[in-house]
């Protein structure tokens, strides 16, 4: 394995060897200078090298593989059931907001990009792969069964990306990550992006990279340039009047705990007391968490609060504040819930509160994930939680939780999300597209595909 750490010369995506379609589609959107992540491993990524990206979250990796693959993929067709080209994540939300930044660039390359993840149609998808896709972006479990169930075969997929690799070992997924590339050819090019690189996620490298160069812009722990981390400790009978307080401030706000059961209670509560709150976690119709987003994203619901299973799912740009009402289970836990802030340089604050028997082991966490936390105690109706939050007082005029009409479901097993990221690279505003146009002719020659009933 060789490695790369030295900073790149690449100030412009004309420098790199991308296919002209790319660069006019980057440039008719104002995309002109890539992030580090993308300059220093397309070169590598774009020559054919196996290549093994350290980056955090929200920065860039998104493009760094997208263009890589798409780059790569070129002219050619799909064959019916066998995609040429995949991105395995490990969660629903990372695959949509992967597909809204990609989709329209695969277009641009007059390329299918297309979807695989639970909560959707089934059938739906399985009619997807049989009419030909040339890039799939899935989540292990779905691919999984689509393998099972005959519906999708990987012979021909000679280009791979795994996208947080570290989640997807946490989540338990790699056994089945094992099993999909086993059923891939075995020369064929691997792109491997995730923040750390050991344990499980090592012993993947060294079974299935051949000869990686490794890139890594970015530290394993917190940036302490562009996050401000506190931790407020506060006492069992004060701690639901400080949630409440830091809800009705102004800005999007994250805020993190641990079940599906307080998530619901949480954002009720807020709601009672006139904050504006969504509630996003697994136990939710993939409908229902990808409206909870929209609206979270639109601003309709300043508000999001969230287990950790959208703590890598989640690219929204400008959320200033991150509050873990729970602390994390581990300093990994920690960084990716504070990772949905601070974002392509933007600022953020993160703030953990923390009971009394909670102290020291938030100590021990915040210091190996390698954050200088201020410690302060703090009351309802303290200076110091306004200002380092800008916590006031709620309406105390019940909110009622927004209700939305039936989702639409696109043709062709296509989801059409409400408002849908437009950045590329993980959520940062590096420009947008959106996927306009007349709907392209079906792989048959027979005109565009019509629209189905789920």
């Amino acid at each position: 394995m060789s490695i790369t750490f030295e900073s790149t010369s690449v100030t412009s995506f004309a420098d790199l060897n991308l296919p002209q379609p790319l660069l006019k589609a980057l440039r008719e959107a104002g995309i002109d200078a890539p992030f580090p992540i993308q300059s220093a491993t397309l070169p590598d990524a774009l020559a054919g090298r196996d290549v093994l990206g350290r980056a955090q979250t929200g920065s860039g990796k998104t493009l760094a593989f997208g263009l890589a693959l798409l780059g790569r993929l070129g002219g050619g067709k799909a064959r019916p059931k066998r995609p040429r080209a995949l991105v395995l994540v490990p969660t629903r939300e990372l695959a949509m907001q992967v597909a809204d930044s990609l989709a329209p660039l695969a277009k641009a390359m007059g390329l299918w990009c297309r979807t695989a993840v639970g909560g959707m149609a089934f059938t739906r998808q399985a009619d997807v792969l049989n009419r030909g896709v040339d890039l799939l972006i899935a989540t292990p479990g779905r691919l999984s069964d689509h393998v099972r169930q005959g519906t999708c075969i990987l012979s021909d997929t000679n280009f791979i990306a795994l996208d947080e690799a570290d989640q997807m070992a946490d989540m338990g997924f790699l056994p089945q990550v094992r099993e999909i590339l086993d059923l891939t050819p075995q020369g064929g090019q691997r792109l491997l992006f995730s923040a750390t690189l050991d344990g499980d996620v090592k012993k993947l490298v060294d079974r299935y990279l051949t000869d990686p160069v490794e890139h890594s812009v970015a530290p394993v722990t917190a940036s302490v340039d562009t996050m401000d981390h506190y931790v407020f400790q506060v006492t069992h009978q004060d701690k639901q009047a400080v949630i409440t307080k830091i809800g009705a401030r102004d800005g999007r706000t994250i805020m993190f705990v641990r079940t599906k059961h307080h998530v619901d209670r949480l954002a009720e509560r807020l709601r009672a007391k006139g904050v504006a709150a969504g509630a996003l976690h697994g136990g939710k119709t993939q409908g229902q968490r990808n409206r909870v987003l929209a609206d979270f994203k639109e601003g309709h619901t300043p508000v999001l609060v969230a287990t950790d299973v959208a703590a890598r799912g989640i690219h929204v740009d400008d959320v200033s504040l991150v509050l873990h009402v729970d602390p994390a289970a581990d300093h990994k836990d920690y960084l990716h819930r504070a990772g949905r802030t601070a974002r392509a340089g933007a600022s953020g604050v993160v703030v953990t509160l923390v009971t009394p028997d909670q102290r020291r082991t938030v100590r021990r966490m915040t210091e190996r994930a390698g954050v200088r936390a201020e410690s302060s105690v703090v009351r309802p109706g303290d200076q110091e939680l306004s200002r380092v939050t800008g916590a006031r007082e709620p309406s105390g005029v019940p909110v009622p939780e927004r209700r939305h009409e039936p989702q639409r479901r696109g043709p062709r097993g296509d989801h059409r999300q409400g408002g849908r990221s437009r950045g590329f690279g993980g959520g940062h505003r590096q420009g947008g597209f959106r996927d306009g146009g007349p709907r392209p002719p079906r792989r048959d020659g027979r005109g565009p595909s019509r629209r189905t009933r789920d």
